[in-house]
């Protein structure tokens, strides 16, 4: 336990988003190399393919989705099938001077068209596999040429339009950029409270009681003068309850109080017990609801009876007369009670 208390709540809370500032910064260096790993530029936003460029080409020049527009396209008569449907129709065309296959969705296609004059689409370039060299194998026997003179006049990259999947990468996007996006706020916010303490929650939920930085002050001069009680991680002073745990922080005025409980959690692996904590539960005027996790039984004794003593208006204890008497004294959110009672009279 710390001898000198000069500042000692707003060091703590410097050091609990300290400790938070890893993940989201793991979490966006994680995004930023997936990003360049599996190229996703290209993937929201297809570079345009032009007439000039091979297949082989763009994909060896890292342009793995492409825009196109491919003309004179003859149906090979083979389809691609996924989950007992079919999911795209095999074409070939002739572009830059070599003949392709391209991978049509059955909307584009129209459920296998004989021939497409002209279509334009966004695809995935990929290269040939052992199912594409059987493709190219059955259709050298349809066109009656030999196999090694398909694979000498057909390119072993195919353009797949069902590849470059848009229900599915808007999706994949959504959720990269959702959670970039909060992984980014909550940084720029955790920084923001290493550098500014008082905008973080415990210090701005004083001002529901007052000036939050005079109270915030008022708390640290008390602790730093001489606490009244002190646990590992929670005080009491002359007019504050406070908390500096690795679970978070909480200035709570005394007098501000109204309902204060425990309640256990055994933990347990399997069927071996191994420990009990203790949660201390306070609520205070404004809704206000402070959660003290993973304490010991004599701590959180400590606390309840002296608090009790300090304010002799706090209930004491987790059982239905106290709910009840809380309930009546802060009222329901948004009245909410009412709002049901509306609802069933209207039904």
């Amino acid at each position: 336990m710390p001898e000198n208390y000069d500042h000692y709540i707003t060091k703590n809370i410097k050091a609990f988003y300290m400790r938070r500032l890893p993940a989201p910064i793991l979490y966006l260096l994680l995004l930023f190399l997936t990003w360049h790993l599996f190229s996703l530029s290209t993937l929201m936003a297809p570079g345009f393919l032009d007439s000039s460029t091979t297949l082989e080409t763009a994909y060896r020049s890292d342009m793995e989705y492409v825009r196109t527009t491919l003309k004179d396209l003859n149906f090979t008569g083979y389809t691609q099938r996924f989950l007992g449907r079919t999911s795209g129709y095999f074409y070939y065309t002739m572009r830059s001077g070599e003949c392709i296959i391209v991978l049509l969705s059955p909307g584009t296609s129209e459920q296998g068209l004989p021939v497409i004059e002209e279509v334009s689409i966004a695809g995935k370039i990929i290269e040939g596999t052992e199912s594409f060299d059987t493709l190219l194998k059955n259709l050298s026997v349809d066109l009656k040429w030999t196999e090694n003179g398909i694979h000498s006049k057909v390119s072993r990259y195919f353009l797949s339009e069902p590849g470059c999947n848009r229900a599915g990468n808007l999706l994949v996007f959504f959720v990269l950029f959702t959670t970039g996006g909060y992984a980014l706020v909550s940084l720029i916010y955790f920084i923001a409270c290493i550098f500014f303490p008082r905008l973080s929650p415990p210090c701005k939920n004083l001002s529901l009681f007052g000036n939050a930085k005079k109270l915030l002050e008022q708390a640290e001069d008390e602790l730093a003068t001489l606490p009244q009680l002190a646990t590992e991680d929670m005080f009491i002073t002359e007019h504050f309850f406070i908390e500096t745990s690795e679970y978070g922080n909480a200035i709570v005025p005394i007098n501000e109080i109204i309902w204060i409980y425990k309640y256990s959690t055994l933990h347990k692996f399997f069927w071996y017990h191994f420990s009990i904590s203790y949660t201390l539960h306070i609520s205070a005027n404004r809704h206000l609801y402070i959660r003290c996790p993973k304490n010991i039984k004599s701590d959180i004794d400590g606390i309840i009876d002296y608090l009790a003593e300090a304010n002799h208006s706090i209930l004491v204890g987790f059982n239905e007369a106290n709910r009840l008497k809380v309930q009546k004294i802060q009222g329901t959110p948004m009245h909410f009670e009412k709002f049901i009672a509306f609802l069933n009279r209207r039904i």
